[in-house]
């Protein structure tokens, strides 16, 4: 056997192999997005049967074998198995797993994207945040994150940044606000509240544990839905199935 190594990580994704075992992907802080074969974790006595899950943090204990890890120890810190029985709850969880593995690489520091995740699912779990709104949450940061941040302090065009709440637009082509002169000529550009504006700016910058610590009304959330929901869809390029899924409930 190779040399152990630690990680610390999340599952993101876990699959049968076989008759018995698993491969799971898990988003590290130390070695980025990585793949592990949990050898009998789907026997009944297998110490890795509970952690070998998506949602599942903690510490994992790996040794390189020849095309992948393999798993030979789990700390688990946080498994959040009530999450199981929420609806729809459950199938948001799953589509920001599906977007951290979009966004996962190998051999970065993914610290940042473990954080959101964890502050995320609890979120979910809290009765008193709109699923809806945890959705344009998370979607925005992990944008922001990744690099894909959309200009929202000024005018992507012409760089003016004194706009008052009535001359501002959202253009998706131009990944930001435009100012009223500037959108005369932007076919996409749509009006922004101050609100929705006030709203993303928050969720871009705000410390994580700080992020899921507010409310909008139904009008300012149908807002960022169509702002956010199509920023995401236009950078990336794949259909994630729990959101095909949560379409289907809605």
């Amino acid at each position: 056997m190779s040399d152990l190594i630690t990680v610390q990580g999340v599952v993101i994704s876990a699959m049968p192999i076989g008759e018995y075992d698993k491969r799971i992907v898990l988003l590290t802080r130390e070695r980025g997005k990585i793949s592990a074969f949990a050898r009998g974790a789907r026997r009944v006595n297998s110490p890795f049967m509970a952690a070998a899950e998506p949602f599942v943090f903690g510490n994992f204990t790996l040794y390189e074998g020849r095309t992948s890890y393999n798993l030979n120890q789990v700390n688990v810190t946080h498994h959040f198995m009530e999450l199981a029985a929420m609806q729809p709850g459950i199938y948001y969880g799953y589509y920001f797993l599906e977007l951290a593995d979009y966004f996962g690489k190998e051999g970065t520091d993914e610290r940042e994207m473990m954080n959101l995740l964890y502050v995320t699912v609890k979120a979910l779990m809290n009765p008193h945040v709109e699923d809806a709104l945890v959705r344009c949450i998370f979607e925005l940061r992990t944008m922001a994150e990744q690099g894909y941040c959309p200009e929202l302090v000024s005018c992507e065009n012409c760089s003016k940044d004194e706009l008052s709440e009535t001359e501002v637009f959202f253009s998706q082509e131009n990944h930001g606000i435009v100012c009223q002169s500037c959108a005369v000529g932007v076919r996409d550009a749509v009006r922004i509240s101050g609100a929705a504006l006030y709203a993303m700016r928050y969720i871009v910058s705000a410390p994580m544990g700080k992020l899921y610590t507010f409310s909008v009304s139904s009008q300012v959330l149908a807002e960022l839905e169509r702002i956010i929901h199509t920023y995401t869809e236009k950078n990336t390029d794949r259909k994630f199935k729990s959101l095909e899924i949560l379409k289907v409930m809605s």
